[in-house]
């Protein structure tokens, strides 16, 4: 069966902490400190590979955790940073990361990363300064990120054989390609998607059979609505009606119910270029056939005129053939118009593509002044809180057991102004600050 869907949990390997440490060599006195910094978590990272198919890979596993950073050590030695996780997904695969953004995996080598590793702890070493010669404490690395993801396949397709249960399509993608799906006498026949290829002199197409569609499919009726999806980036649609059905049904009807759940899945889809084929002609006479056709051409087509055989018709026009899996009729043609008239890339896509595929130039990066990504509120009478990424990313780096770090995060807080807001919002001496869970006691005057 094709996987089409896949719910994962990823998780970027967490820095590594820098480390304490001071210089000992003999008859050097003093040597000083020497610790060097943790090395940065790897991410996880997902990477277009064109020889997946679906995702029945993450039905097996769930779960990607990047490795670690390593701890900095002694001598100014810098840990190593993780090797980043890379996780293969097929072109087609639609990405929903954790902070909610959509990404498109179309091209071979096309990578995104879903899930960062934590930066790397500062040692000791850093600390140095003229008024603080000796540091007895060093960062903490931090947290990758984690959270589960979507990820959705999308075929890649050119043209999509749409239609309701039973009606010929997968005859029809087994005679025009080398595809082998199910053919039974019956609805439903087809439970998965089936690609199949179409090899031209000059360009090859690739051909989806898409499992019948019922009345209510874009709402989530039968099991049309599984598939939909991968409709989205066919170019072309090539509908296929019985001429006949052999459980009685109008096909006017089952054409309109067809269109409306596409227009109403997606209405993008109702404006592709379409082809209408009329299925099975073997079961009917061939005069009937042809007038069905001209009936349907007409309908489909009311502004067309007559015209010449010499002359191409319109753009618009939508094409009516009539074929016959069984014997043949018909396939020859629809192979070649499928080859001269399904779109090439549009300009904005071939340029996406591009761009997706282009190495990175050299470039600089500009870092804008920090903003105050933090706030204080008082939660009642003397207690305080101060809250926000940058102030939890300042206490999860340091040991609050460690007197040195603790004087150290106490001056990062003052620099930061969050001691000056504080008493704009009425702290006093003696009154309780509670930042990250830890609540302090703050003297301003200190």
């Amino acid at each position: 069966m094709l996987s089409d869907s896949a719910h994962i949990f990823v998780q970027g390997g967490n820095g590594g902490d820098g480390c304490t440490s001071f210089r000992r060599e003999a008859h050097v006195p003093k040597g000083g400190p020497d610790g060097g910094d943790g090395g940065r978590g790897a991410n996880v990272e997902l990477v277009c590979d064109d020889s997946l198919r679906d995702l029945q890979s993450f039905s097996r596993r769930v779960h990607y955790k990047a490795p670690r950073g390593r701890h900095g050590e002694g001598a100014l030695k810098k840990g190593h940073d993780g090797e980043d996780l890379v996780v293969k997904v097929p072109p087609g695969t639609q990405v929903t990361g954790l902070d909610g953004a959509v990404h498109d995996l179309i091209v071979p080598g096309q990578r995104v990363v879903v899930a960062k590793g934590g930066s790397g702890g500062r040692g000791n070493a850093r600390f140095a300064s003229p008024t603080r010669q000796a540091p007895r404490f060093a960062e903490r690395g931090l947290p990758g990120d984690e959270g589960w993801i979507d990820l959705q396949l999308k075929l890649l397709a050119d043209v999509g054989l749409i239609g309701v249960p039973n009606a010929g399509k997968s005859s029809l993608i087994s005679r025009l390609t080398r595809a082998q799906p199910k053919v039974a006498n019956y609805p439903f026949t087809t439970l998965e998607p089936v690609l199949g290829t179409i090899e031209g002199e000059t360009r090859q197409l690739v051909l989806a059979d898409i499992p019948g569609l019922i009345e209510g499919a874009s709402e989530g009726k039968g099991l049309g609505h599984e598939f939909l999806a991968h409709v989205e980036r066919c170019r072309m649609l090539v509908h296929v009606l019985d001429l006949q059905p052999l459980d009685g049904t109008d096909p006017l009807e089952n054409h309109a119910t067809i269109e409306a759940e596409i227009a109403a899945y997606d209405a993008r889809l109702a404006a592709l270029p379409r082809v209408l084929v009329l299925s099975k002609a073997d079961l009917v006479a061939p005069e009937v056939a042809e007038e069905a056709r001209r009936e349907w051409h007409a309908r489909l087509n009311p502004d067309a005129g007559p015209r010449e055989e010499w002359e191409e018709a319109p753009d618009d026009e939508v094409p009516v053939l009539v074929t016959s899996s069984a014997t043949g009729q018909g396939l020859d043609e629809l192979r070649a118009l499928l080859l001269r008239t399904v779109p090439y890339r549009g300009a904005d896509e071939a340029q996406h593509l591009e761009l997706a595929t282009q190495p990175l130039a050299e470039h600089r990066v500009y870092r804008p002044v920090a903003t105050r990504d933090w706030n204080v509120e008082q939660v009642g009478e003397g207690e305080f809180r101060v809250d926000g990424p940058g102030i939890l990313r300042l206490m999860a780096r340091h040991d609050l057991e460690n007197e040195e770090s603790l004087e150290y995060v106490e001056s990062r807080l003052r620099r930061m102004g969050v001691i000056e807001a504080l008493q704009n919002a009425g702290f006093e001496p003696g009154d309780d600050v509670e930042i990250a869970g830890v609540v302090f006691e703050f003297d301003p005057e200190a």
